[in-house]
């Protein structure tokens, strides 16, 4: 069959338009395969950044490698409080307890040791706990124990530093008053006071503060959520006022009276008043006061995912400043005083005496010592008269010394 004219023109006509459509339709497909590939691209590179992105975040920050150096920093610091503070501390408590005269003087000045013998000794739990990470392997009794024992330190030390600010004040500018009212039995009663109300100052702490496990994996000694949300704050507001504010006021108020008083005094000794007096005054404001304006800092901080990186950098040198007081606490205290400064040469002087006599005696064999013990009996008398006049030389030089002191 022979098509026709007007069908081979529709058939022409369907075939360009055919041909146009299959066109139109591969250019379609060309654009939708570009589009896609463009999309594939866009996707690797997206995938790209990712891997980019994800590799950054896991190199450190500078924030993160000061903390590591500040870690190792507080580390040394913490070891150098304990050796310095215990032994500084101990040595306070021998010659004060056992060594000099009870005086109200030494009363403060040993139960000012004693409280922070006691930090300092617990000290290494906070080393360790720190030097992990701050993850605590001691379980709960010890957590609450050594939480106990730092804020009663605290306070305690603190109180005693107030009670001494006070005591020299009245004791210049009162002088009658000391005289007749100021007793070792009544220092006494006061520091019994004191450790009482450090004690129940410290309470709220310990209780709080327990051991919170993080997925049955690591445990760390600190404050629940819960108290963080309710009652954090309290805590540090009044461990601020009642551990910092009051008695900072207290003994800036003391010892600016003591150096009014002290201008009338001769001129080097005005000298070294006024130097022990700005020394007390900026250990414990350089001590104590970054502490607690740090903890208000962090509560702040705890609210804000960035600015809590900075935590693990600030906080734990505020932290050792506030530990060191325990250190400068004898230094500027008690070794600075002539009479304690004395006995101590004296003790160091007959320790060293008794090892070297032991030392010399082990070394006498028995022939030489069978044969010396008679000459020693043979002059025993002038020895004796010797020695019982060095004795009452000792004892009238130190009545002597004690009656001036009081006068």
């Amino acid at each position: 069959m022979v098509p026709l004219p007007h069908q081979q023109l529709y058939e022409l006509r369907g075939r360009s338009i055919y041909r146009e459509r299959q066109t139109e339709s591969e250019k379609a497909r060309e654009r939708n395969l570009g589009k896609i590939r463009g999309i594939t691209q866009n996707k690797d590179r997206l995938v790209a950044t990712c891997k980019m992105d994800y590799d950054y975040e896991d190199e450190p920050s500078a924030l993160d490698v000061a903390a590591i150096h500040i870690k190792t920093v507080c580390l040394v610091l913490y070891c150098l409080i304990t050796v310095a503070g215990t032994v500084g501390n101990g040595l306070v408590i021998y010659v004060t307890g056992f060594r000099m005269k009870r005086t109200v003087n030494s009363v403060w000045f040993l139960n000012l040791a004693t409280a922070d013998f006691l930090f300092t000794t617990f000290l290494i739990f906070s080393t360790v706990s720190l030097y992990r990470d701050h993850e605590w392997p001691f379980g709960n009794f010890m957590c609450k124990l050594n939480t106990f024992v730092n804020v009663i330190n605290m306070f305690a030390s603190i109180f005693f530093l107030m009670a001494i600010s006070l005591d020299r004040c009245l004791s210049i500018w009162v002088v009658v008053w000391a005289q007749n009212k100021r007793t070792v039995r009544k220092a006494q009663i006061i520091c019994a006071v004191i450790w009482v109300t450090a004690g129940i100052c410290s309470i709220p702490y310990a209780t709080f503060r327990t051991v919170i496990d993080n997925n049955h994996t690591l445990t760390f000694c600190s404050y629940p959520h819960s108290v963080i949300e309710k009652s954090n704050w309290s805590l540090v507001i009044f461990r601020f006022v009642v551990g910092f504010l009051i008695p900072f006021l207290v003994i800036l108020v003391s010892y600016v009276a003591i150096a009014v008083h002290a201008r009338r005094l001769q001129r080097t000794r005005q000298r070294r008043s006024h130097r022990i007096i700005v020394s007390i005054i900026f250990a414990f404001f350089i001590c104590w006061l970054p502490f607690h304006v740090w903890n208000f800092i962090e509560l702040t901080f705890k609210n804000n995912q960035n600015d809590s990186r900075i935590i693990p950098v600030v906080g734990p040198l505020t932290v050792s400043l506030a530990f060191m007081n325990s250190c400068l606490n004898p230094i500027l205290y008690v070794f600075m005083c002539d009479e304690f400064l004395k006995k101590l040469k004296q003790s160091i002087c007959l320790v060293l005496e008794s090892a070297l006599a032991e030392d010399h005696l082990s070394f006498v064999s028995s022939r030489s010592l069978s044969s010396w013990i008679p000459r020693k009996s043979s002059s025993a008398a002038p020895s004796e008269g010797k020695d019982a006049c060095t004795s009452l030389t000792f004892t009238e030089s130190k009545v002597a010394y004690t009656e001036g002191t009081e006068h």
